[in-house]
């Protein structure tokens, strides 16, 4: 077995263990851990929030007091503390409804968002880059000032535009890879740090 195939089934038999509904959580719980951007009664908005893990995590960290939305165009299984809207993250319309639901704005946007891949790498890597704009430019409408936000993105060709356009609207960006990232995954997370607003 090679050591990627075998880390992936390390953390998935974790999350089993564990409860999580993905193993994916362990990428957020690591990403927090390196930035410590989830704290006691944050707002946060998580886009491209099935199966659920990143979302089971969040609640961990923000307690009863804090408020987790959960956006996906599948729909998913509730979750206890964490409101569920099944969208499209390009519907114009998600930004006053998270406005509505928070009602204030959000300390903190995650997204993990990936398009069913089709194997045609530029495809898939300028499909990736669109879903991740629309994101960003929904957190530049809900982040509050100094908010931060994490973004998974694939390498490629459009990457370097988009953390210029990152680095024009926090101070601070940071390219991440968790552990529990396979290594030879094209997937890196952004971590952007304090919104200029």
């Amino acid at each position: 077995m090679r050591l990627s195939d075998a880390k992936k089934d390390y953390y998935r038999k974790l999350a089993k263990d564990h409860g999580y509904r993905s193993r994916s959580a362990y990428k957020l719980e690591q990403l927090n851990n390196s930035y410590h951007i989830l704290r006691p009664s944050y707002k946060v908005i998580d886009f491209g929030c099935a199966p659920g893990g990143w979302l089971q995590v969040i609640l961990n960290e923000v307690g009863p007091g804090g408020k987790v939305v959960g956006i996906d165009i599948q729909d998913i299984k509730p979750i206890s503390g964490a409101i569920i809207l099944c969208a499209d993250i390009e519907d114009h319309t998600i930004t006053d409804k998270i406005l509505r639901l928070l009602n204030s704005k959000a300390d903190i946007t995650l997204s993990d968002l990936a398009p069913n891949v089709s194997g045609i790498w530029d495809i898939d890597h300028a499909r990736q880059i669109s879903l991740t704009r629309s994101a960003f430019t929904i957190a530049q409408k809900v982040l509050k000032k100094s908010g931060s936000a994490i973004f998974k993105v694939f390498e490629g060709e459009l990457l370097n535009e988009l953390k210029l356009d990152l680095k024009n609207s926090f101070h601070k960006v940071i390219v991440s890879k968790p552990y529990a990232s396979r290594q030879e995954s094209s997937e890196i997370y952004l971590v952007c740090l304090q919104f200029n607003g």
